[in-house]
């Protein structure tokens, strides 16, 4: 649900997705970006993320929220772009978590972002053999796109 909705917002302004798990219960949908000519500082990289996410929120109201707090939470998505801080942390993809059956942060095609998908199946002990025969992630570099170019494509979309 969300991160296709998330994939189809960036692909309606020509910006590249994929997704991967967090090793935990959630997914991270990852834009590829390219070193702009004289740089982006971190606080517009979040501007970036946060406006596509309050866009959502806007939309949907019911469905999302940006506010972290777990109260708040109850039926709705939390839309995290708070991990495009310099300060932040996030998970980096084919990372190990150091939780119950030490599940990996594994990148995804679109076409395993379902409702069943069960983030649990991909652990140390699986990923090495399903690396073998994903095309997850396929294209990555070649979309990289300057992060400036897609600031303006999503502020010239609203």
């Amino acid at each position: 649900g969300a991160a296709l909705e998330m994939r189809d917002r960036r692909a309606e302004r020509g910006i590249y997705a994929v997704c991967k798990t967090t090793g935990g219960k959630g997914l991270n949908v990852v834009t590829p970006l390219a070193n702009s000519k004289g740089g982006v500082t971190w606080k517009e990289a979040k501007a970036f993320a946060q406006h596509i996410c309050k866009q959502m929120v806007d939309d949907d109201p019911e469905r999302y929220l940006l506010n972290m707090s777990k109260k708040l939470r109850r039926g709705k998505i939390f839309l995290d772009y708070l991990r495009n801080d310099r300060m932040s942390t996030a998970v980096a993809v084919l990372s190990p978590r150091a939780r119950q059956g030490a599940p990996v942060s594994m990148p995804l095609t679109w076409a395993q972002v379902r409702k069943d998908l069960d983030p649990k199946r991909f652990s140390i002990w699986t990923v090495p053999s399903l690396l073998k025969k994903t095309r997850a992630w396929r294209g990555y570099d070649d979309a990289a796109l300057p992060l400036r170019a897609a600031m303006k494509k999503v502020a010239l979309s609203g």
